[in-house]
This record gives C-alpha cells, structure tokens and sequence, in this order.
C-alpha cells in the first residue's frame, strides 16, 4: 500500500503510527524527484528535509500552529503534504502554483518568503502577536538553513527573540550549504559543534537565552520526534539544531550538492542530467561576466570580486578558481558585501561586486549611504535583472532602473548584448570615479563570436540601431531584441534608439529624438513606474516638449512564475506585442 496516496492534508498524515513514517518519508522523496525530474525546479534541498517535514506536521498542529520555512527551497515536501499533491507538477509554472510559500496560496503558509533569512523574524512577530491575543498555547516553528543563520538578519531576529518570552521553536537546518558551500566562521564553529560536546553545551545559541538542543540527525525519525515532543512541551524561545543531507535519497544529489540544488530535467531512476551540449550556443550572461573580469583581472592587480552567496551562479567562480585571494564570498549577507565593496574602493581597489538584482534590494540603504553619498567607485554587476522566469515575484529583477536612477552619482548602465556587456566592464575599471552599475539578464545572449576586442564605451552615449521618419523607439539593455524584430515586421517608419544608459541620460540625442518626432515609445524590462520610461518623461517635461511619449515595461503589479517569454507576453513587452502596438501607432500617424 502507497502511504502518500491516502494522505491529502495533515490530518491524514497524523492517522499513521510512528513505525510508517520511514515508509513515508521514502514515498514522498521519490514523488519529489519524479516530479522535478521532467518538470524541473529545486531538489537538493527539499530532498533533505523530508524526515524533518513529515514530522513537523505529525507532531504540531498545522496551519493552527505556525510553520515558516526559511527561503522555501525547502518547502516542496511541506506543500505536497498541505493539499497541493495533486496539483504539484504545475510547480513554478504559469498559471500553477508557487515554487515558495505563498500566504494566498494556502493557509499552511502563514508567510510568504524568497529571500532568505526572514523565518526568525516573522515568526517572533508572530509569536508575539499570538501573545497580546492571549493564545498562549500556539506554536511558531521556523526552519532556517545554515547559510541563511549567518546572514544579518537572523541575527538581529536572535538577538531580540532571546530576550523575550515568545513560544518560538527555531530549528536550524545544518546541512553546510545553501546553493553553494556555506562560508565563515559561523559555519566553522557549527562544524565544531558536531563532534565537540563541550561547545554543543556552551555554544553562542544558548548564550542568547535559548533553550538549545542538539545536534541530532535530521534523518532520523526516533530522535527527531522525541526532541520535537520535548521542545513542544516547553514554553519561551528554542532552538534545535538538525543535522541533513542536502540531495537526501538521490545519490547523484548528495554527491554533487551545487548541481542538484535545480539540476533541471534529469532522469528520475538513475539521477543523470539530460546532456545539452554548450558547443556553437552563445553563452549565458553570468559567464560573460565572468569570464572577462578573469580577462582584466590578470592584467588589473587592484580588481577584486565579492557576491553574497551567488558564487557559482553569478559564475564568480571562475575568479575564485583563478584569484581565491582576491574573490570574497562573504554569505548571504547583501549589506556587508556593498559595505565592504565600499571600504575596498576607499583604499583603492576596484570592486566587482555582483549581485543578483532581486537581492540588491536588501542593501538599498547601504548603496547610498556607504557607497554613492561617498562618490566611492564601486561596480555593481546586476545579475538576473529583468523578468526571471519560473521563480517569480520574489525574484523578478524588475525594480533595479527605478530604486537605482534616483541615486546621486550613480551611473547606470544596460548592456544590449555580450560585446557591450564585456566592453562595459573593460571600461569600469578604466578610472571611472563614481559608482557604477551594470545590469543584465538571466539566460543566454545570441552571439557566439563575442571575445572582441575591448572598446571604450562612453558614458552617457546612446546609439541609433535603426532610422525611420514618424516614430521612434527608444529602448533600454537587452529588451532590444524584442524591439528589433517587431520593427523589422513592421516597416520602414519607425526608428530605433539604443539609449543604454538610465542615468545620465544622452541628452544630446534625447534633444534630436525630441525635435524630429512628435511620438516616442520607450521600452524596458523593468518597472514603468520611476523607471527609464520616466527618465525620458521628466527630461522633456524639464525641456518644455509635448510630445507623445508611450512607456512599456512591467505594469505596476507583481509579476507571477513563468517562462520568460509567458510573462514578457503578460506585460506586452515580447516582440509581437510590441509590433501589434507599433503598427497602431503607424495607422495613427498615417491617418
């Protein structure tokens, strides 16, 4: 008898005697990877919480009780057994349903989250919430992983939690890794932990007012429910601390921990990775990047690197690999890594700091006041920027051209393809004295041949891709692409600007665009609200010009999961829509 298939909700999971939640467990990894195998999405660390999962929901009662999970690339277990077996293999999909907790998707999810290190904080609110309201006897469990507890945040979220009398039960994931190995010295000491029982007694955690217990094995189901029954008996702040596998039950998985965190389609019985060959495909952007700040740091002794966490996605790996003493992953920990790129660049080092845009804002504050209200020249390399795809609203990098543009001092700039993304790079660390930030897209470009040789590209300057007579578009980073080809379907009318910075503007070519044609479209994947559409707005507003000015881009709204060319049809920002709109505006003018 298939166990999972008579469990829909907890409370079937709940009627099983303890001695079948092994069974259980081996059911609910193989659904996980059968599912992800051709639907892909994450795996390693769903597959190491699974023990975890089941018994979390055995033991409390769910949604009564309130269960966060830190980040979420955990939570696939956790949704399957909360009423979205069925329609799990529409995860990450339009239309389906979240890759992350999701409040509006189910009342198991007390709290949405994408971004890590939130779960200790939103649960202590919760808790204390729960407090006033005189419900003293709710539970609030956050599962947090290791590389997420070293991240500011969950300190801050520790350190007021441990003064308090909050019915929290935090419970550290310890797997040493989060996409890529976890780093520092955090990390180290909860290495230690493990075998040294002097320090598992007299640790950190205990020191900030926690009841603390563990380490115990997270795949066993004797240990971890007579710890869980213990610690649901005890009132005030706790902690327990799991020991997992990430990749738990797929061999390939635990080998390869990097790989198999979303491994993309693979074959389910053996764990083999469908083969896609790289040979005559243009390269994804992050490797572009990464590739020639190898290229400039071999002749630029003061280049140095830094991400928070993103190590080998943002393919900053391949300094590591050639330059470890100059390449620095400080964890997920976004305000340090600007602050510190800051601190670099006032001693004279030049910092590529690559962030993913969707994580950039969590270090806003830090952007401006470290690092621009000091005019210090650090490069900020804008991974993922634009619509993402399958991750959805946590991660869509769509925000970046308006929180940015307002800054002071800051230059902004959107490379069109690979050659001018390379040569933009070549050109930061050529004496520019002033920050700089570089966005680009998730994926592919479509340029195999793009190791050409530097060129200066000059701030502030944009480019005319194409010459009509009644209308022109100006468009912003690698959505000319789409622009390109709606324009080559549509005529010879219509004139196409590459304007390629946000800030500063070309103001001389802005003035020439604005003189010669009475409609102007803009188009960018980013937010139309404060984004490059109203740069264009408020400078020929500033200039008294009445032109028609149309901005395209991402409506005000949040962008749910999808493909990439799903959700630039949903915005109207993908090539047909953009030639349906254009083609009107001809008919207008031609009438």
């Amino acid at each position: 008898m298939n166990l999972l298939d008579n469990i829909q909700y907890p409370e079937d999971l709940r009627k099983l005697r303890e001695d079948q939640l092994p069974q259980l467990a081996k059911e609910l990894r193989k659904f996980i990877i059968d599912v992800v195998a051709t639907k892909e999405g994450h795996l390693g660390a769903s597959l190491g919480v699974v023990e975890l999962t089941i018994a979390l929901h055995y033991l409390f009662d769910t949604p009564n009780d309130l269960l966060i999970w830190d980040v979420g690339h955990q939570a696939y277990g956790h949704k399957i057994l909360t009423g979205r077996k069925d329609v799990f293999h529409t995860n990450r999909q339009l239309n389906g349903i979240s890759g992350f907790p999701k409040r509006d998707e189910s009342k198991f999810d007390p709290f949405g989250v994408g971004h890590s290190s939130t779960s200790i904080s939103a649960a202590l609110g919760m808790a204390i919430a729960s407090a006033l309201n005189k419900d003293f006897d709710k539970h609030h469990i956050a599962v947090i992983g290791d590389a997420s507890i070293a991240s500011g945040m969950a300190f801050e979220g520790l350190n007021h939690a441990g003064t308090s009398n909050a019915n929290l039960l935090i419970i550290l994931n310890d797997n040493a890794i989060g996409i890529d190995p976890s780093v520092g010295a955090l990390k180290e000491y909860l290495t230690k932990v493990k075998t040294d029982k002097t320090l598992a007694k007299n640790n950190i955690i205990s020191a900030l007012n926690f009841d603390y217990s563990g380490p115990i094995d997270g795949h066993n189901f004797e240990l971890l429910l007579k710890e869980l029954k213990r610690l649901k008996n005890k009132k005030g702040p706790k902690f327990l601390h799991v020991i997992t596998t990430k990749g738990k039950g797929l061999a390939q998985a635990e080998k390869d921990q990097v790989k198999y965190h979303a491994p993309g389609k693979f074959n389910a019985k053996t764990g083999e990775l469908e083969f896609t060959s790289s040979t005559n495909i243009p390269p994804k952007f992050q490797d572009v990047f990464g590739e020639t700040l190898v290229e400039l740091a071999e002749k630029n002794e003061k280049i140095v690197g830094i991400t928070p966490a993103m190590l080998t996605g943002s393919s900053l790996k391949k300094m590591m690999d050639r330059f470890p003493e100059r390449t620095f992953d400080v964890g997920i920990a976004e305000q340090h890594a600007v602050t510190l790129a800051a601190g670099m660049a006032a001693q004279g080092l030049i910092p590529y700091c690559n962030i993913y845009s969707t994580f950039l804002q969590r270090a806003y504050d830090q952007v401006i006041h470290d690092v621009a209200l000091q005019n210090l020249p650090v490069i900020f390399c804008l991974d993922r920027a634009g619509l993402v795809g399958e991750d959805g609203a946590t991660h869509h990098g769509v925000f970046d051209i308006a929180y940015l543009r307002s800054i002071p001092n800051l230059i902004l700039f959107a490379p069109r393809n690979e050659m001018e993304l390379r040569n933009i790079l070549y050109t930061a660390q050529k004496g520019l004295n002033q920050p700089t930030a570089i966005r680009y897209p998730r994926g592919r470009g479509k340029n195999i041949h793009w190791k050409t040789d530097f060129q200066i590209i000059e701030i502030g300057k944009g480019v005319c891709l194409k010459k009509g007579e009644k209308i022109a578009v100006l468009s912003y980073g690698t959505i000319a692409d789409e622009v390109s080809d709606a324009i080559n379907n549509t005529g010879e009318n219509i004139s196409h600007y590459d304007m390629r910075f946000a800030k500063p503007l070309d103001t001389e070519l802005l003035l020439k665009i604005l003189k010669k044609y009475s409609t102007i479209i803009t188009v960018e994947d980013g937010v139309k609200n404060g984004g490059f559409g109203s740069a264009i707005l408020e400078f020929a507003n500033a200039n008294s010009y009445k032109n028609l000015i149309i901005t395209l881009g991402i409506p005000d709204n949040f962008i749910q999961q999808g493909s990439i060319d799903e959700l630039q049809k949903i915005c109207g920002i993908d090539s047909s829509s953009i030639q349906e709109f254009l083609e009107k505006e001809v008919i207008k003018k031609e009438r």
